[in-house]
């Protein structure tokens, strides 16, 4: 009976120094997310390359060798962003992200179907104050709304060869991402139609 109480409570103690350590722990891990450790490394709203895969030096988990990437840390705040990325021979591929590391879209060469990704990045907000009309004008017009104001976009190319690496990065380094250079104009309401013109005076009366 003894033993059984002396588990029950060794158990609850430990139970309890572990959630004490978690707790204490979770700001650091929390502030080591990825945007958090790209921050230092990277620019806001410009493509920045990253080193290529060192098992003992790797600035994101998981990176794969074949694959040159490079990444834009952006802030929607002070206006929506135009991302443009050269495809490479291989295979390129562009992911949207959170600032919380939640994906929300993805786009590759393949499916974008021409040269250069070309695509505007905005807040719902700045989306929906977008005339309607230049809606129309830019039907082929890619839009992406980002669910938050910072994010993070990887761009990563393929190097099928280790000799294709230079020709990958390159195609990276010929990429862009920075705010739009005219601002997205503010719907508006249509301009009252014009006054009609007075009528022409009577002609005299002739006696």
């Amino acid at each position: 009976m003894i033993r059984i109480v002396f588990t029950i409570l060794a158990g609850v103690l430990l139970g309890g120094v572990v959630h004490l350590v978690s707790v204490l722990a979770l700001p650091r891990i929390a502030s080591q997310d990825a945007y958090s450790r790209l921050t230092p490394m990277t620019k806001l709203n410009e493509v920045t390359q990253l080193p290529l895969a060192d098992p003992s030096n790797s600035p994101m988990p998981l990176m794969d060798p074949a694959f040159a990437v490079a990444i834009c840390r952006y802030d929607l705040s002070g206006g929506p962003l135009k991302l443009t990325v050269p495809v490479s021979q291989a295979y390129t591929s562009v992911s949207f992200y959170t600032r919380n590391e939640v994906a929300y879209y993805a786009i590759n060469d393949r499916s974008a179907g021409k040269k250069v990704i070309e695509l505007d990045l905005m807040t719902e907000a700045q989306h929906n104050d977008i005339p309607e009309d230049e809606e129309v004008t830019a039907a082929d017009r890619l839009i992406i709304d980002s669910p938050t104001t910072t994010g993070l976009i990887l761009l990563k190319a393929l190097a099928p060869e280790p000799g294709l690496m230079p020709q990958a990065r390159a195609s990276l380094a010929a990429s862009t991402c920075k705010p739009q250079t005219e601002p997205v104009a503010a719907k508006q309401e249509a301009p009252p139609p014009p006054p009609a013109p007075a009528p022409p005076p009577p002609a005299p009366r002739k006696r």
